[in-house]
């Protein structure tokens, strides 16, 4: 993506179902649950810049003995970071008695880390500070062992305000108001008071305080936990937590608009926000992993017992689609076959717009995450230029020199824009990104002829900030007489809610453009006006009552006109090439993902009654010119 976004976060759970000897004496090493940790965040670090955490209990420890363990990185590198950490650790305690290396108990007891039960984070901060106390996991501690309590999640919530006021009139005081301290709040709330009942009604069956301890790990019911914790949660979110006892649960929202994957065999269970990470990692087949239902959590008792169990009722699933057109790793080979799929769908309009002069067209992508979408757009190119022959092939007379004519001709491909990976790694803000992102992309001269189009596909256009100051110069540069930018994604137009960073409306050129049509016609001021009394208005509603008011400045314009309102708004003055915008459409967005329709950002149908109260207060934020988030 030329546009650089934060968005979701990555988690990782493993549960070995086995005692460590096993996997010493199977797999050669006591550290094997760590060693996978590692790697299933690694491949996960596409998904987390800001932090990475990681957290780990161990089983039966005797009172008085460590049996949680955390560590926690916001460094550049934070992943190595923290297993950095964790090696030092280790062989700090192994140094010390080298004994621990020839009993895998001793091993467990006396070394940090080493546990059964393990919940990894990797941190993309949407909002706020990137300091050591906003990266997860998050630790709720108790004397307890079943109260304790550590939460990792992919997520965001769009009604922290009223999660806030619940825990309030719970009784309790909140040091503070974000989403990750009220969500884990409300979860111990429900956790304490079902500990505090099944030790109550132990105790009245006859136990003592020592026999009742292991029974309540029996008893507790985490689905029913959650239900009454998540019962007024409105976002998207994959929320991951281990209760110090040694229960799990990842629990998905009910639209299913955060991912969840998972994995049981008779030695592990493992949970990721990526569906071929739990492939490379435990090299498994792509059939053996499912995906988690929205609104079910995968339970994992202490005893090693997985189940599926519904927490809040499925509604119409609306996976994110943004997700998948770019934050997704591409090596899944459902989103491998999706991204094809939407550059083929882009190529009738491209052709058009080239006048179906394939011959005079250097075709080319943005790096990296477009490349996919580019072999889907010149397989089709390719395709047609078969079915050109074809049809000539059935003509009577054939035409023998047309034919040869066409079997010369192939899309002509060229690595066109080439990205300066050393320079990407300091555009950290966007108040530094202006000087810098000029220069972000190199561009390779001497394949593009001044007779030539010049089709260059990127993943999606949300800002335009690197088009206009970098991108579309620079390909200027190279003489060709029009150049196509095209996006598979479609116009992005409403802010982001649910855990990636798009939320000012004024940030999207979408949103200009539309301005810039009102004002040509002379209709912006009053549009403004109406929108915003409209919103208003909604403050006070509840529920399915919620409108979204914004889409009413998209209304009086096709999307066509925006298109062509954002190339001259992206089109520098002194550009000699004609410069044209292309849009993936709506229709063939669901056609590409049929699974994942959830499109809030293109449509503005958010799937959440708090979406719709997001995309409102972006707005009203917009006309009172305050320069702050929605949420």
């Amino acid at each position: 993506m030329s546009d650089a976004i934060k968005h979701e976060c990555g988690i990782a759970l493993l549960r070995l179902k086995k005692p460590l000897s096993y996997y010493e004496e199977k797999y050669g090493s006591a550290l094997f649950g760590i060693n996978k940790m590692y790697l299933m965040m690694e491949k996960q670090h596409n998904r987390g810049q800001d932090g990475a955490g990681f957290a780990s209990i161990k089983f039966d420890m005797e009172p008085g003995e460590r049996y949680i363990s955390r560590v926690r990185s916001c460094e550049k590198q934070p992943i190595q970071d923290i297993f950095n950490q964790i090696s030092s650790r280790i062989q700090t305690a192994i140094d010390l008695n080298p004994e621990i290396q020839k009993n895998t108990t001793f091993l467990k007891q006396k070394v940090p880390y080493v546990g059964e039960l393990m919940l990894g984070h990797v941190r993309y901060g949407t909002f706020g500070k990137n300091g050591i106390e906003s990266v997860h996991p998050f630790l709720r501690q108790n004397n307890w062992m079943h109260r304790n309590l550590i939460v990792a999640g992919n997520f965001n919530m769009t009604n922290v305000n009223e999660l806030f006021d619940n825990l309030i009139s719970l009784g309790q005081h909140p040091k503070e108001r974000a989403d990750t301290i009220t969500v884990m709040e409300k979860i111990g709330h429900f956790l304490d008071d079902a500990v505090a009942k099944i030790y109550k009604k132990l105790r009245k069956e006859g136990y003592n305080k020592y026999q009742a301890s292991p029974l309540i790990a029996e008893r507790l019911k985490i689905a029913k936990i959650l239900r009454k914790a998540a019962k007024n949660w409105d976002g998207g979110y994959a929320m991951a937590g281990m209760f110090g006892h040694g229960d799990a649960f990842v629990l998905r929202d009910p639209v299913g608009i955060r991912p969840v994957f998972y994995y049981e065999d008779d030695e592990i269970v493992a949970v990721t926000s990526e569906r071929p990470v739990i492939q490379t990692v435990f090299n498994v087949p792509f059939e053996e992993i499912k995906e988690l239902t929205p609104g079910s959590a995968i339970v994992i008792k202490k005893n090693g017992g997985a189940s599926i169990q519904e927490v809040l009722e499925p509604l119409e699933k609306r996976s994110c689609s943004f997700e998948r057109i770019y934050f997704s790793r591409g090596s899944d080979v459902d989103i491998y076959k999706e991204r094809k799929q939407l550059g083929k769908l882009l190529f009738p309009k491209i052709l058009e717009s080239i006048d179906h002069d394939i011959e005079n067209t250097v075709f080319s992508f943005i790096p990296n995450t477009a490349e996919t979408s580019f072999y889907g757009l010149i397989g089709e190119a390719q395709n047609h230029l078969k079915k050109q022959i074809s049809k000539e092939i059935n003509k009577t007379p054939i035409d023998r020199d047309k034919i040869v004519e066409l079997l010369k001709l192939n899309p002509r491909i060229e690595k066109i824009a080439i990205k300066d990976a050393k320079l990407r790694t300091f555009i950290t803000s966007d108040s530094s990104r202006d000087d810098l992102v000029a220069h972000v992309y190199d561009i390779t001269y001497g394949v593009v002829k001044p007779s030539d189009n010049l089709v260059i596909i990127d993943d999606s256009i949300v800002r335009g900030t690197t088009l206009k100051q970098s991108i579309l110069t620079m390909l200027d540069r190279l003489g060709p007489k029009k150049i196509i930018v095209v996006s598979s994604a479609p116009q992005i137009r409403y802010p982001d809610c649910y855990g990636i960073d798009m939320a000012k409306l004024e940030d999207f050129v979408a949103f200009q453009a539309a301005l810039a049509l009102h004002e040509d016609e002379g209709t912006l001021k009053e549009t403004l006006e109406n929108i915003y009394q409209n919103c208003i208005a909604s403050t006070e509603a509840y529920g399915s009552e919620v409108s979204n008011h914004v889409r009413a400045l998209y209304q009086p314009f096709s999307v066509e006109q925006i298109s062509d309102k954002i190339a001259f708004l992206l089109s520098a003055s002194n550009l000699k090439a004609e410069v044209k915008i292309i849009y993936q459409g709506i229709d063939n967005l669901h056609e590409a993902s049929p699974g994942s329709k959830g499109d809030w950002y293109f449509t503005g149908n958010y799937p959440t009654p708090g979406g719709n109260r997001v995309v409102n207060r972006a707005f009203m934020n917009f006309y009172e010119g305050k320069s702050e988030r929605a949420y």
